[in-house]
């Protein structure tokens, strides 16, 4: 049993860091681009008077440094050596993403947008195993040519976790001859729709409310008549690019169906596991980054006399942290490896509880970690002069998102009592 990074790992995460250093570390101070991380990060961001999108310079920033990161060989490193990547494993992912985010904030990984210098690419995945070979070349290699950008329309305004009775309905509708579909309903934190190219919405198509069986994924293309983004939703972390948005007989052919019809729920777990096995370790790398400045500051800082670090309010809740960190991140890395040793499809059903765990007790344990640096630090702390705050409303939104915490807790009972899992039947 080894618990060493792989060596070719470890090189790789310094061959990054001088990239980082000769790169993306001038691109982020030169026209004073450092506003968008400094204390004015949240204004910097910011277009107020367009409803609270990002505005323009900051999101091309972004894609300047992407663009970077791409030229590089750093950009498509989690993609399929077929679309210019590196087949970078979930473990390899989560060991980068942990030692990005513990670097603190920076144009290398900014995960308000989920943003990084070494890209995520869910909708690969979700394309690659579900797609048709039309629907690959135009949404992943033109995804990759940032010609397609595919929001995902799942959530509905009374319908968050529960998607089973979403009341988005498709049905069948011929025009000129084309066989198609006609949408009618409402959705709501359908992250990116200001620069998506497409939707993936998902309708119930068939059986009954309660039913995971019946909801299709159609790809609706945005514009389109009938799709109206109805208001912008302002967040505890701004800019926002989270809209409520409704669709009123939008029709498209059967081409736009991605996967099967019926099994759209399906489709929609295809990725969440490489997902939440890489939001846990960003979250645990932010969290020991919390850790590590306030450990800093205690040192130097002398209240009295002494440094603050020599008192046991100070150090107790900080070793609290340290050993909760630890503990989580050894057990991020081995369930990441573990998703790395079997097929894609036995993830569900031996460690998706593991997966489960690492993300909610991540998510919640930065949170702890950036608000206990917050009082490290004091009236600083406090400030937008320090990032915790920044870290606090960002992975704050990761407690909800992605599964909410409650249902992930939900999800470790069921596998834990053995309703779900390996233990199912067990206790007859």
């Amino acid at each position: 049993m080894d618990f060493a990074i792989p060596a070719d790992l470890q090189a790789y995460l310094g061959e990054l860091d001088a990239f980082i250093e000769a790169e993306i570390k001038p691109l982020e101070q030169q026209d004073d681009n450092i506003r968008f991380f400094d204390h004015r990060r949240e204004h910097a961001r910011t277009d107020w008077e367009a409803g609270g999108l990002p505005r323009e310079e900051w999101e091309d920033l972004l894609k300047e440094a992407t663009r970077r990161a791409d030229k590089a060989g750093h950009w498509r490193f989690s993609a399929p050596k077929k679309y210019g990547g590196k087949d970078g494993s979930n473990l390899w992912m989560a060991v980068i993403r942990e030692h990005f985010a513990r670097k603190g904030l920076g144009l290398h990984n900014d995960l308000q947008n989920e943003h990084s210098i070494v890209g995520n690419f869910p909708f690969v995945a979700m394309f690659e195993q579900w797609g048709t070979d039309e629907q690959k070349e135009e949404f992943i290699t033109g995804g990759f040519e940032r010609k397609r950008r595919v929001a995902f329309g799942l959530t509905e305004p009374d319908h968050g976790s529960d998607a089973t009775h979403m009341e988005t309905r498709a049905v069948r509708e011929t025009r000129d001859g084309v066989d198609g579909w006609l949408i009618n309903g409402e959705k709501m934190w359908i992250t990116g729709m200001h620069t998506a190219t497409h939707c993936a919405m998902f309708a119930r198509t068939g059986g009954k409310d309660g039913d995971a069986s019946g909801i299709t994924c159609f790809l609706v293309p945005n514009p389109t008549p009938g799709l109206e983004i109805e208001e912008w939703l302002w967040t505890f972390n701004m800019p926002t690019d989270h809209p409520r948005l409704s669709v009123t007989d939008v029709w498209v052919p059967d081409s736009a169906i991605l996967g099967v019809e019926g099994r759209g729920l399906a489709l929609a777990q295809s990725f969440v596991h490489q997902n939440r096995i890489r939001q846990a370790a960003s979250s645990c790398g932010a969290a020991l980054f919390c850790i590590d400045e306030s450990v800093k500051y205690a040192r130097v800082r002398k209240p009295f006399g002494q440094e603050l670090s020599r008192n046991q309010a100070i150090q107790f809740p900080l070793v609290e942290l340290a050993t909760q960190a630890e503990m989580l991140r050894l057990l991020i890395f081995k369930t990441a490896w573990e998703m790395d040793n079997m097929p894609h499809e036995e993830i569900e059903r031996t460690i998706s509880d593991k997966v489960s765990m690492c993300n909610y007790y991540a998510n919640r344990l930065c949170c702890e970690a950036a608000d206990r640096a917050m009082q490290v630090h004091g009236g600083i702390g406090y400030s937008r002069h320090t990032p915790f705050e920044h870290i606090y409303r960002h992975h704050r939104r990761y407690r909800i998102t992605e599964g909410s915490e409650e249902i992930q807790m939900r999800k470790v009972g069921a596998y834990l009592f053995g309703y779900l899992g390996p233990k199912k039947g067990q206790f007859g």
